[in-house]
């Protein structure tokens, strides 16, 4: 009988250390700023504000006359009036137009040689100069614009020298290419979110970061975990609680950034531009189960680290780095993009980065597919939990000096 409520109290520690440590948390300001607002809810707010002002940038450019300088417009009257009718407003000529471009003082240069009439008359062909930098991105839509303008002039002048001369204009292209796109409104706007997995991630590691840093190497330079630690309690049952409390801020720090996204998400001008974005409920279920796993895998690669720094500013050197490791799925997909092969799924990070593409481009995720992700992040995770376990069972992790 003098056992029972011994072992009741043991069987209790993991609830115990679990509330201990989230109520504590609730009332440390910097761990609920990271949990609950600063990343989950002005994350997703500044991750449409800047996408929306990109989107009405280039909506602004495609539908507003465009100032072009050009040189030597006196030379070609009827191309000129051609450009005009396609919102190109010819500006003043500039002397250097190689520098002007440069210098960002215009998008795009037309120059039209002096020789256009006299080749014109004779049915030669002349030419035409487009400068522009290709490494300035804002220029890329003026630069198309114009393009596509004076191609679409030249084409329409060489049919017309063929019907002039009893030719049909199928003489000069004997060949027609048909463009299939088989792309959907949906999976077009896989081309702007491609870093939104990653955001999603790193929501989580934000979300529990503080929390983790705290409940190891906080505890520790406080001299406060050698106390717990005496307690007849197995070391392995204080980490799940703690891993625990870690799980619980970095899980409603992703509902409340899913919740975000799905109502900022509407405010994005996406049908403009031939897009079709949803960020639902359907989106978000999917999602939740895809990085369930990576919260306990995060979790216990945060303790870990955390563990082996004997100061909280040590600590947060240590996973500031750790931050960089989900960064290089992201950037390994968006410099080099593959295709998906069965086994990517079980990888722990590129898994769920396919997976929320996947469900982006509005392709859904299998059954299969999604089991795999599960089943690999979680024996990821597993593994990581066994080995924080092992850094708990040493005596130096109690001692602060």
């Amino acid at each position: 009988m003098s056992t029972t409520p011994s072992k009741t109290r043991r069987s209790g520690a993991f609830f115990t250390v679990f509330l201990k440590e989230v109520k504590e948390n609730l009332r440390d300001r910097r761990t609920l700023m990271s949990a609950f607002l600063t990343g989950p809810l002005l994350g997703p707010l500044l991750f449409v504000m800047l996408i929306n002002l990109t989107l009405n940038r280039e909506l602004d450019k495609a539908e507003k006359p465009l100032p072009v300088p050009v040189i030597g417009a006196e030379y070609a009257p009827n191309l000129i009036e051609a450009l005009k009718a396609g919102g190109v407003v010819p500006a003043t000529a500039v002397a250097d137009p190689a520098q002007a471009v440069r210098k960002q003082d215009a998008d795009v240069v037309l120059r039209i040689a002096a020789n256009y009439g006299k080749a014109w008359r004779h049915g030669e062909p002349v030419q035409v100069e487009l400068f522009y930098d290709s490494s300035q991105r804002d220029a890329s839509g003026s630069v198309e614009r114009v393009s596509q303008l004076v191609e679409g002039y030249a084409r329409q002048q060489g049919a017309m020298r063929l019907v002039a001369r009893g030719l049909s204009p199928g003489t000069a292209w004997p060949l027609q290419v048909a463009r299939r796109d088989q792309a959907t409104p949906q999976s077009r706007a896989v081309l702007m979110f491609a870093m939104l997995p990653y955001f999603f991630v790193i929501t989580i590691f934000m979300g529990g970061m503080y929390l983790a840093i705290d409940l190891t190497a906080g505890e520790r330079e406080r001299q406060s975990l050698e106390p717990l630690f005496a307690n007849p309690v197995a070391r392995w049952k204080i980490l799940c609680g703690k891993l625990a409390a870690i799980c619980a801020f970095s899980v409603a720090s992703l509902l409340i950034t899913l919740l975000a996204f799905a109502v900022v998400g509407q405010f994005i001008p996406a049908g403009k531009i031939g897009m079709e974005l949803d960020l639902g409920l359907h989106f978000a279920i999917y999602v939740l189960l895809l990085l369930l796993p990576l919260v306990l895998l995060l979790a216990a690669l945060q303790s870990m680290v955390a563990a082996f720094a004997k100061s909280y500013r040590e600590a947060q050197t240590y996973i500031s780095l750790l931050m960089l490791v989900p960064l290089i799925p992201s950037a390994a997909l968006s410099f080099m993009p593959i295709k998906a092969q069965a086994w990517m799924y079980a990888v722990p990070l590129l898994g769920q980065n396919l997976g929320i593409m996947q469900l982006l481009r509005g392709d859904g995720v299998t059954g299969e597919q999604l089991g795999l992700c599960l089943v690999g992040s979680l024996a990821a995770a597993l593994l990581a939990v066994l080995a924080t376990v092992q850094l708990y069972r040493s005596e130096k992790l109690a001692i602060s000096a």
